[in-house]
């Protein structure tokens, strides 16, 4: 009974750890974020995209210091930036870590199939806005886990 049980843990273990990917961590001065080992990293005017190598999806950060956008503008601005029609109360926000205020909003571009999730995290004059688009058929399964966590995995460092 013992070496069914033991063999059966093993088998459990192996099934984990074949689900974890290898990360690597990009760092910017101002923060950092984890992504799967081997997708490319690009930088086109401070604006950096992270992607598979299918280019199927990618993560997309900005930022943005001296920005005079008034809190109360915030989700009128993440709205414009689909151009939807969607209403403020589904952009969400909370007081986040370090003052920031986070907000998010989910949008599905029926015209062009992709998922889009944003996320802009503000704090007086400074702004990250950091954003996830994927091919609607990839996102159910492991690309959805897999851009959440990397997603997840943003961090401001000041």
């Amino acid at each position: 009974m013992k070496k069914i049980i033991l063999t059966f843990l093993l088998f459990l273990g192996s099934l984990f750890y074949a689900q974890s990917v290898p990360t690597e961590t990009y760092e910017s001065e101002n923060y950092s974020i984890s992504h799967p080992a081997g997708w490319k990293v690009t930088n086109n005017d401070d604006i950096i995209n992270i992607f598979p190598p299918n280019q199927i999806g990618a993560i997309t950060i900005s930022e943005y210091h001296d920005l005079k956008l008034p809190k109360a503008e915030t989700k009128k601005f993440i709205l414009a930036l689909y151009k939807s029609a969607d209403e403020e109360k589904k952009v969400t926000s909370k007081s986040g870590k370090k003052g920031y205020t986070e907000y998010f909003y989910e949008y599905l571009d029926e015209k062009e199939k992709l998922i889009w999730l944003t996320k802009v995290f503000q704090k007086d004059k400074n702004l990250y806005l950091v954003s996830v688009n994927c091919s609607q058929k990839y996102w159910n399964g492991n690309y959805m886990k897999i851009f959440n966590e990397a997603f997840d995995s943003f961090k401001i460092k000041k």
